[in-house]
């Protein structure tokens, strides 16, 4: 098995190196803590030198094109890129701190005090005061299609600086939520414009925006000190071999989602490799509108066919880590349905599945065993992982035809149309690890896309959900994670190692845990 994978790995290297060379308990503490020029008025510094950023996380294909962070996931870019800032934030610790907050406390179950920092403006130039806070709030929850769900707010009271949320039942994750991209404070006064564009307290500004580019500059009346003179041009590059030769080409200056086998030209003294682990899980959702997957035997004997270990430390150059759950394993920690071939064609068997005409497929009533596999190439990674789990299930007979496509969601609105999907999604963004169980694991989350449900795991989220106490709100998600792994509802791969490459004369280009934080005040070009 090794060598098969190993044998796809140089395939996939080959490729992509083809490509770069031919166009070369209740918490109640206080704690302290077509591009258009936009029409947020902003001005650039003659001295400032300008900073080439290629990512293939940034456009429409993402869900995350414009700045405005009431709209889909376009509080991602917005706080990515340094416009707009949360009230929390996540520390390199993956610690939840106050950011723009000075403090807060839990007043009672129902009602959330936040005191915001003085002395902090928004580009535009207008005072971050608790009306100003307050006004952006109301627009994001009468607009934006989770935040509603997720904040439970029925009303919220501005006073000086200290802003008030009182909702309408015990929601001790307010404060997680106040740290997402979407929870971004922008200046509802200036609004957004007809770009996409916004006003924030981050340290830089959007002078223009379009669905594949954005140009940012430094700001000199940036609160939290002084930022070097830097103007940022984002460009949306999805073709890992482009990203790869723009920046041995110097077009680029620094990129984001390169093409695993392209690391290695650039671990030498001309560049910088950032990492951070992140909660970014590569994983599977089975569609439980087919009847095969109601069989425990058929779903386990997927998950340990799957050689998790190949795929990490070859395909993905060890820029990752194995995953047994939604969340990043501690060293040590036991791992279930471990790769194991000759186990999953037992249970294969078991289910009544077996090679009866020597074709390489196990087959029942005379239909061999064929699965549609769903995916998208808007991260590079999942096609390079349906393209190894093929291998891996046709070793144990199972046929595996793939569908990579940006028009996956369509795709899946027919239920015959696909049986597995691959995606990833950041599973613990903000310190709630009720995040990913709501968003994607309930019989009623929104991105339920096989429909998978337990009776079990929904009682528990029930519970979670009113739960205050830090180390039993652990204790719960824990819980939640080992029911859903030993059903195999979910079929966990991998985490991510977020990785940022750059020219050696780039600095302050930080990743951190919570996979959205990129441009600091630290960041400049020499």
């Amino acid at each position: 098995m090794k060598k098969q994978i190993k044998s796809l790995s140089v395939a996939f290297a080959a490729t992509l190196l083809l490509g770069a060379c031919a166009s070369p308990s209740k918490t109640a503490n206080e704690s302290s803590a077509n591009t258009e020029t936009s029409s947020v008025s902003v001005g650039t510094s003659d001295t400032a030198k300008t900073l080439v950023y290629g990512t293939g996380s940034y456009g429409v294909g993402m869900s995350d094109a414009g700045l405005n962070p009431h709209e889909d996931y376009s509080g991602w870019s917005c706080v990515r890129y340094g416009v707009g800032e949360t009230l929390f934030r996540l520390n390199e610790n993956i610690e939840l701190v106050p950011w723009l907050a000075d403090s807060y406390k839990f007043v009672d179950d129902n009602t959330l005090e936040v005191v915001i920092k003085d002395g902090i403006n928004f580009s535009s130039g207008r005072k971050l005061d608790a009306a100003a806070a307050k006004e952006c709030f109301e627009d994001l929850i009468a607009v934006h299609d989770r935040a509603p769900k997720d904040m439970k707010i029925s009303e919220i009271k501005a006073d000086g600086q200290t802003l008030t949320f009182i909702t309408t039942e015990p929601n001790p994750a307010l404060i997680n939520f106040l740290a997402e991209p979407y929870s971004a404070l922008i200046d509802m006064k200036t609004g957004v414009d007809a770009n996409k564009n916004v006003s924030g307290t981050g340290p830089y500004k959007a002078t223009a925006i379009s669905d594949t580019e954005i140009d940012l500059t430094s700001r000199d009346d940036y609160w939290d000190g002084n930022v070097a003179k830097t103007n940022i041009k984002v460009k949306s590059v999805t073709d890992g071999d482009t990203l790869t030769m723009g920046l041995q080409s110097g077009e680029l200056d620094a990129v984001y989602g390169l093409p695993y086998a392209s690391y290695p030209l650039f671990e030498n003294d001309n560049y910088n490799i950032n990492s951070a682990a992140t909660s970014r899980a590569f994983f599977l959702q089975l569609n439980f509108n087919n009847d095969l997957f109601q069989d425990k035997n058929i779903r386990s004997a997927i998950a340990m066919a799957i050689d998790k270990d190949g795929f990490v430390n070859v395909l993905l150059g060890g820029h990752g880590k194995v995953a047994n759950g939604p969340f990043p394993m501690q060293d040590g920690d036991s791992l279930n349905y471990s790769f194991s071939p000759d186990k999953s064609k037992e249970l294969l068997g078991a289910a009544g599945w077996s090679d009866s005409d020597n074709d390489g497929y196990v087959d029942k009533d005379g239909k061999n065993f064929e699965i549609n596999f769903l995916t998208y190439p808007g991260r590079s990674e999942l096609p390079v992982l349906a393209q190894s789990i093929q291998s891996n299930l046709k070793d144990i007979g199972i046929k595996v035809n793939i569908n990579s496509t940006e028009n996956y969601l369509e795709v899946m609105k027919d239920s015959k149309a696909w049986d597995i999907l691959a995606s990833a999604m950041v599973t613990n963004p903000t310190g709630n690890k009720a995040y990913f169980f709501d968003m994607t694991s309930l019989s009623d989350s929104p991105k339920n896309r096989g429909h998978y449900s337990n009776a079990e795991l929904d009682e528990l989220a029930k519970t979670l959900s009113t739960t205050f106490d830090s180390a039993k709100r652990d204790e719960l998600a824990e819980q939640m994670s080992d029911i859903l792994v030993d059903d195999c509802g979910f079929i966990f791969v991998s985490h991510l190692q977020m990785s940022l490459v750059s020219k050696k004369n780039v600095k302050g280009l930080t990743p951190m845990p919570s996979d959205y934080y990129e441009f600091s005040k630290d960041l400049v070009i020499e």
